[in-house]
């Protein structure tokens, strides 16, 4: 059994890293609430611009752009958004784990996979796993800007032009609320009018008028709507990780105070059979003298 003197210092220690861990759950809840504000902000633009896209997709437009073609998939490309740091649970893990699943299922089917990675954990997961990496970034920091993301994002369209890849994907963490973030996959490439637009489109059609010219308008538009859904992606991913940070700290804390409980509890019974030791060995030698 450890001596009193060493569980005393074993609480110290404890009460050190519960300091800590308290510490960074109130910076990771303070960046929590900027990282919701900023998100908030960009989600009309980012809302809008898709549909917008999709009203795009389902009209008889007079030009079709490439984006817009839906063609047969040989190869694909992922962009796949995480944390630059730990410390925030299982959220990088949950998402690598639905872009492995999905991955696989591609390569049973034997087709490509062209992997775009966004934060350093992904970095580091994807290189160890041997996936083929054609762009990454990572350090952006906790107020990333579209120019920051445009570089890798111009990387995969030319792949899609080229004919690289036949379909984009982005993977990043949905925040629900502070408690609940889940794993989230959006096709960006080709853009098929989802469920809603469709609808929509058989009840009304759309005659665009374009000035310049459709060529012009929907090369600007198309690419401003990926870099917006990206960037959207990468400030949502940003306040889930806050959220996992504050929490998994706040876990941790709560950890920290259950074991120096545990810690006084065993130095009370370690100081207490010092005590009853010392007292036994002074009626010991109490007797001894008085037999003498």
């Amino acid at each position: 059994m450890p001596s009193a003197k060493e569980i005393k210092t074993k609480i110290g220690s404890v009460k050190n890293t519960q300091k800590i861990t308290r510490a960074m759950e109130m910076v990771a809840a303070s960046k929590l609430r900027k990282a919701k504000d900023r998100m908030e902000r960009s989600k009309p633009y980012a809302s809008k611009i898709r549909d917008v896209i999709h009203h795009l997709a389902s009209a008889s437009t007079e030009y079709k752009h490439p984006f817009l073609d839906v063609r047969p998939i040989k190869n694909v490309g992922n962009i796949i958004v995480s944390t630059d740091r730990g410390l925030c649970g299982g959220l990088n893990g949950n998402l690598f784990k639905r872009a492995i699943v999905d991955m696989r299922e591609l390569d049973k089917e034997e087709k490509g996979v062209d992997l775009c990675l966004i934060g350093h954990r992904a970095e580091s997961f994807f290189r160890h796993t041997g996936g083929k990496v054609v762009a990454e970034a990572s350090h952006l920091g906790d107020k990333p800007t579209v120019e920051d993301l445009i570089g890798i994002v111009k990387v995969m369209l030319d792949e899609y032009i080229e004919g690289k890849i036949d379909a984009l994907y982005i993977y990043y963490n949905e925040f629900v609320n502070t408690m609940t973030q889940k794993p989230k996959k959006i096709q960006l490439l080709p853009v098929v009018p989802d469920k809603e637009h469709l609808k929509e489109a058989k009840k009304q059609h759309w005659d665009y008028i374009y000035e310049p010219d459709a060529k012009y308008l929907l090369n600007r538009l198309l690419k401003s709507y990926i870099e917006s859904q990206v960037y959207q992606g990468v400030i949502e991913n940003l306040a889930c990780q806050q959220a996992a940070t504050m929490i998994a700290m706040k876990s941790a804390t709560d950890n920290a105070e259950d074991i120096i409980d545990d810690l006084n509890l065993a130095y009370n019974k370690a100081r207490q059979a010092a005590i009853t030791r010392e007292i036994s060995e002074i009626i010991s030698g109490a007797d001894a003298v008085s037999d003498s």
